[in-house]
Formats: C-alpha cells, structure tokens, sequence
C-alpha cells in the first residue's frame, strides 16, 4: 500500500491510502443542471471538448463525514468528450470549507480549489445550497423542492458514477526549477443511499439557480443559464480515486510565461 501525504512531513496536513483514495459517507447535496450560455470554451483545456450546446451542473454537497474530515464542497461541472469521443466531466471552478481538502485537491488532482462559506440547509418549502466568497457575498444559491423520487435513469444520465472527471494541474516553480502544467484524469464513484424503506435517496421537483453576485474574483457565473434541465436533492456515499496524467508538460520556470486560461486551452 502506498500512503499519500502532505507536508510538513512529519505532521501532514492530509494523508490517505492510494488505492483506496478519499472515501466519504453521510454526504447530501442539492444539483442543478442547465445548458450553459455563451461562449465558454476558454475555460476547458485541450485534449477536451464541449457539447454544442455546453451542458453544465452545479452541486452543492456537505459531507458529513470523510477521510479528510467533514466538509462542504460546490463543484461546478463541464460535460467533455476527449479526443477519441470518451465522455467525461472537467472541473474549471470548484471550492471547500476544509484546508486538508483544499490541499489534497490542488497536489494530487489539479482540483482548482479556494475555501469559502458552502452551505447546504434543508428548509420548510426546498433544499437550499449556497457559496459565498466571503461570507457575505452570496455568489450561488440552488434551491430544490424534494417533491417527488428522481427514477435513477434520469439520475444516471445526469451524473453517472465512475465517469472520469478532469483538472488541470498547474505547478509554478522558482527561478531555475520546473514549472509543471498537466491534465488530470481521477474517478468519481459515487452510491446512492437507502431510506428504511430500501428507497433510494434521490428527489427531484421544482428548482432554480441563481448568481446573487457576480465576482471578477471567484466567475462562477460564466457557467450562465441558457436552458434550465432540473434539479435533484441526493444523499449519497462516495469514493473519489486519482486516476492517471492525460497529458503532461514542463519547462524551466525562468522561461516560463505567466499562463492564461485561453493559452491552456490551445
């Protein structure tokens, strides 16, 4: 078994089983899920490609607890197909409440992750999942009213589990070092869970996302909605997996030009 750690070495910030990976479990989120207005195609990496239309999601999820500790998590999310037409799901903004998660992320997957204030509220009409960055600026609001049993067709369709997720992993250097820029592929498995009644856990019924604020900071809403496709309230378990380096590159940081998304997009 390898071990995954963080530094300081002799006290990491995170460390994990390799096979294994980060394994969560009493998790619940609210998702949303739209086709995405305008053009968007400087936020995704060669070697991946949109929809046309883009097809885009939102989640918000708490988990209750993980290998990393309990933490709230927004994603926003990308359908991609690769080169050979395999399709996917490629990450360009995604944030944490939780330090340990936010390193493990960015060193090991390339996940761009920043902290900041992630909830998750089951309230008397829908469930509500927020981010704000900071704490007073709300930059994403979901809301799901749990009105009826999404049929796990339509829930596999919308975020089927073990599809591969892509990050683009980018490490500066000092003057003189290596500058690394790489395309990250890592497995998301993720199981509904049951009610007492052997039901699973996953409701649909009226829903909405909204962009309260717009940041030049944190441009979460460039995933803008054109088409609104539906919502969903899940509770779940996961597992999330590194898998392997689509495409790598590394040049002497003294040499290395400041990178832009447009330029990671050629």
């Amino acid at each position: 078994m390898v071990t995954w750690k963080s530094t300081p070495l002799d006290s990491p910030l995170f460390q994990m089983d390799s096979e294994r990976g980060i394994e969560y479990w009493g998790c619940r989120a609210v998702m949303a899920t739209f086709t995405v207005a305008g053009d968007i195609s400087d936020l995704v990496p060669r070697g991946l490609h949109l929809d046309d239309p883009a097809f885009g999601a939102v989640l918000v999820a708490d988990y209750g607890a993980s290998t990393l500790g309990p933490y709230g998590e927004y994603v926003s999310i990308l359908h991609v197909v690769d080169d050979d037409g395999n399709p996917g799901f490629y990450i360009p903004y995604i944030y944490v409440t939780n330090e340990a998660a936010l390193a493990a992320g960015r060193e090991l997957l390339g996940a761009p992750k920043k902290l900041a204030d992630i909830t998750v509220d089951l309230e008397s009409a829908a469930a509500v999942g927020t981010l704000a960055r900071p704490g007073d600026c709300v930059l994403t609001r979901v809301e799901v009213a749990p009105a009826e049993r999404l049929q796990a067709e339509l829930s596999d369709a919308l975020l089927p589990s073990g599809t591969p997720m892509y990050s683009l992993r980018h490490l500066p250097g000092p003057p003189g070092g290596t500058q690394v820029h790489e395309l990250i592929r890592w497995n998301c498995d993720l199981a509904i869970r049951t009610d007492a009644f052997g039901d699973q856990l996953r409701f649909t019924g009226p829903a909405s996302i909204t962009y309260p604020a717009m940041s030049g900071v944190d441009p979460v809403h460039r995933l803008e909605v054109d088409t609104f496709l539906g919502g969903a309230y899940l509770e779940f378990d996961m597992r999330l997996t590194a898998g392997s380096v689509v495409w790598s590159e590394s040049v002497l940081a003294s040499c290395a030009e400041v990178l832009t998304p447009v330029e990671a997009s050629l």
